[in-house]
């Protein structure tokens, strides 16, 4: 069991409540009793260059053939003309920062990372990216300031992308 709920079962035990205090903002916090583990699948034929792109360092979005709707994440098909005819960008990386927020209460499948900072960003291309930003001092970031979207890869393997300020 997680240190937390570990709390929380403390807490049923001296008060009859699941509540415990969040360590940095000292708020009473109301912990579920019922775990629900979740894991899922699904198929990604369509838009699996996406991926392959990934691990060979690149990044891709998907446009339309037919009227030019540009797609990040990349789509399969285009919701706006209902075409499959899609074409494969890569994405320059270049991209301007249009707002963020530091994330100090994680999900638990996320409890293992330090803080840490997501962020939006219009990209060169005109699509819109939802990654981390890596900044070692979150004081620095600022609306508007450049960044560049890379492939990373996290700590167990995992690739993925994330911005950091140019």
């Amino acid at each position: 069991m997680s240190q937390l709920s570990e709390r929380a079962k403390k807490a049923m035990e001296d008060e009859g409540l699941p509540i415990v205090i969040d360590e940095k903002t000292k708020l009473p916090l109301y912990v579920d009793v019922n775990e629900l583990p979740l894991r899922y699948q699904f198929g990604i034929a369509k838009v699996h260059k996406f991926f392959e792109g990934l691990r060979e360092g690149k990044i891709y979005m998907t446009q339309c053939k037919e009227c030019g709707e540009k797609f990040f994440p990349p789509r399969a098909d285009c919701p706006k003309c209902l075409s499959q005819d899609m074409e494969w960008v890569p994405l320059s990386g270049r991209g301007e920062l249009l707002t963020f927020t530091i994330v100090n209460v994680k999900p638990p499948s996320f409890t293992h990372y330090k803080d840490y900072v997501v962020a939006i960003a219009e990209m060169e291309e005109g699509v819109r990216v939802l990654a981390w930003l890596d900044v070692d001092d979150p004081k620095k970031i600022r609306p508007r300031m450049k960044v560049h979207l890379r492939t990373v890869k996290r700590p167990g393997g995992l690739i993925t992308y994330e911005f950091a300020p140019t």
